[in-house]
């Protein structure tokens, strides 16, 4: 489990700067200043049918599950994907078809969706690390972002 949330950290850090044609300051962690607040509340899930909806949850649940650290459903990224995907035309048919072919949810059938490389679980599984890590649990919580500040000199690293 924590190399998957590992490997999660990463995909979400390359993926949240460019992956969805959306303004930056919708993002939680764009600008320094909100780092003291709230993050701007996205709107309420209007894009998926309640059903999907559940589905949604369920698989992100999975895919970044409550550890020691919140997991997705704690960090809104159910409805982060009926937001991003009210406004991708293209990845919302992905996840649509995929929702509809999917008889149970569960480990096991996630496993094996990436197994066969199925365009769906790639999808779900990307918004769902881009949510997450674009949230202020998986921003700084997890991840230890402090904002957008300018250094008079960068740390060293230094092996202990």
């Amino acid at each position: 489990m924590a190399d998957r949330r590992e490997s999660l950290k990463i995909i979400g850090a390359i993926g949240a700067t460019c992956a969805f044609p959306f303004s930056a300051d919708e993002l939680y962690g764009q600008h320094e200043g909100h780092l003291a607040g709230k993050p701007a509340a996205l709107p309420a899930p209007s894009f998926f049918s309640a059903a999907e909806m559940a589905k949604i949850q369920k698989i992100a649940d999975l895919i970044i599950p409550a550890t020691d650290t919140p997991g997705a459903l704690a960090a809104g990224v159910p409805a982060y994907i009926d937001f991003v995907c009210s406004r991708n035309a293209p990845l919302a048919k992905t996840i649509r078809q995929g929702l509809a072919s999917l008889d149970r949810i569960d480990e096991a059938a996630l496993r094996q969706l990436d197994r066969a490389k199925s365009p769906f679980f790639h999808a779900v599984k990307s918004v769902t690390a881009d949510g997450y890590y674009t949230s202020k649990i998986g921003l700084i919580d997890e991840l230890g972002y402090r904002g957008n500040a300018v250094l008079a000199e960068f740390p060293s690293c230094e092996e202990h």
